[in-house]
């Protein structure tokens, strides 16, 4: 598929630059994940974010560190939970398809760290959809998977990302863009 041929179905995908990383032994490859939803109003024009790195990285868990793979993707209008739940899902997806065996989800919302670890029910109609098909995502990978609630500060690249999907489509550009490791 051409950049052109994905345009016109609202989406391109790209590969990052390679980065040179030095690569350790883990018993179970996969991905530190950072994800952030935005709402220009709530409801109002939503995006979400993503960034994955590989758990191997000496700086995986550096929040400044350089994404294995990414997504920034224009939700049309939600709320602000719903961007929030979409960008956790669609990250755990996006890591299930690159072959994580273990998934550690670091996330600025409480709620949805609660929520996944069960302390706390899913009220919301909307959240519970995206709430129980990333649970089931997750639940598929051998090495398991963790989350932990983080300061929005350690979370800027993944807000950059989803701040940066609203914009770009409010000038005319793809609502999806998603980045793979080569």
């Amino acid at each position: 598929m051409t950049d052109d041929d994905a345009l016109s179905f609202g989406f391109i995908e790209r590969s990052p630059a390679a980065t040179p990383a030095v690569r350790g032994t883990v018993k179970e490859p996969g991905f530190l994940v950072r994800t952030d939803g935005a709402a220009r109003g709530n409801p109002g024009p939503a995006s979400c974010g993503a960034v994955l790195i590989a758990l191997d990285r000496p700086d995986a868990r550096d929040p400044r560190a350089v994404p294995d793979a990414s997504i920034s993707d224009y939700l049309g209008i939600q709320t602000n939970n719903v961007a929030e739940y979409t960008g956790t899902l669609r990250a755990v997806r996006l890591g299930a398809e690159l072959g994580a065996r273990r998934l550690e989800l670091l996330l600025d919302s409480k709620l949805i760290v609660e929520q996944l670890q069960g302390r706390w029910r899913v009220k919301d109609a909307k959240l519970q959809p995206l709430w129980a098909e990333a649970l089931r995502t997750l639940r598929t990978l051998p090495g398991g998977w963790s989350a932990a609630h983080v300061p929005r500060a350690q979370n800027s690249l993944a807000d950059a990302l989803a701040n940066e999907a609203i914009d770009r489509v409010m000038a005319g550009g793809p609502a999806s863009v998603v980045t793979r490791p080569r």
